[in-house]
């Protein structure tokens, strides 16, 4: 017969402690990006161009789609969050939302944008490049 897990008071604690800061890490990602969701776009669109990872007839329309969708992000329910990045969820260890979402969007719903030629790289590839251009501009 397996043993039940109950967890003391002090392990709760520690536990309920690590989870309030993931979420206020993610709150705050989250509001940075929707004080200027324009200073992310232009570099995470332009860094996936240069390194071939999507192929395009028009940058300007891939930066105003990475926009929106950070501006979706913004917006967005917790709920819709959750939803939108868990087939993503295990690419990497500590994920951050915002290079998720954005890795989940590139993957799932820009393929099928009129100005996307076609997008190449594994899904790990593409979060790398777009987690590189969100690490510069996160604190």
């Amino acid at each position: 017969m397996a043993k039940v897990f109950r967890p003391s008071n002090r392990e709760s604690s520690i536990l309920s402690r690590i989870e309030s800061s993931k979420e206020h890490a993610r709150r705050a990602a989250i509001n940075i990006v929707r004080d200027d969701p324009t200073r992310f776009a232009n570099p995470i669109a332009m860094k996936l161009v240069e390194e071939h990872l999507v192929e395009t007839t028009n940058k300007n329309a891939l930066e105003e789609q990475i926009l929106n969708c950070l501006e979706t992000l913004c917006h967005a329910d917790e709920f819709d969050v959750d939803y939108q990045i868990a087939p993503f969820r295990n690419l990497v260890q500590q994920p951050n939302v915002i290079s998720l979402f954005l890795t989940a969007f590139v993957i799932e719903k820009l393929i099928n944008h009129k100005s996307v030629v076609d997008i190449f790289g594994s899904d790990a590839d593409i979060y790398l490049c777009v987690h590189k251009q969100v690490a510069k501009l996160l604190p």
